[in-house]
């Protein structure tokens, strides 16, 4: 009975022994495949920030293209309204020249007939 005994505690023995070593084994595999997969999180992490920095430049340079391009045509819009200005304020000139050279036109018309 005893050696019965004793042969069975040494099978169940190997027996805790292989499952033992089996978790083992799966609990290394466990940690490796979590390190991988933390590897690739910080990889994918690292390529999204990558991403959203470069599309934040483009996005940037765009808006100060833009911002260029408005104040030059808010300057642009200036000089032609200074410019409209200007030709309205000849344009009155011209008018008035043209009423007193025909008011002196109209009297050297009227020297004359007499």
């Amino acid at each position: 009975q005893l050696h019965l005994t004793m042969s069975e505690k040494t099978k169940l023995t190997k027996s805790l022994e292989m499952v033992q070593k089996e978790l083992q084994e799966k609990e290394s595999e466990m940690k490796r495949e979590i390190s991988e997969y933390k590897d690739r999180l910080l990889q994918a992490e690292k390529e999204h920030q990558d991403a959203l920095t470069e599309a934040n430049r483009k996005n940037e340079a765009e808006i100060e293209a833009y911002q260029d391009k408005m104040n030059s045509l808010e300057q642009f819009i200036s000089s032609q309204k200074l410019e409209i200005e200007h030709l309205k304020s000849n344009k009155e000139e011209l008018n008035n020249s043209l009423k007193e050279a025909n008011q002196t036109l109209g009297e050297l018309l009227k020297t004359k007939v007499r």
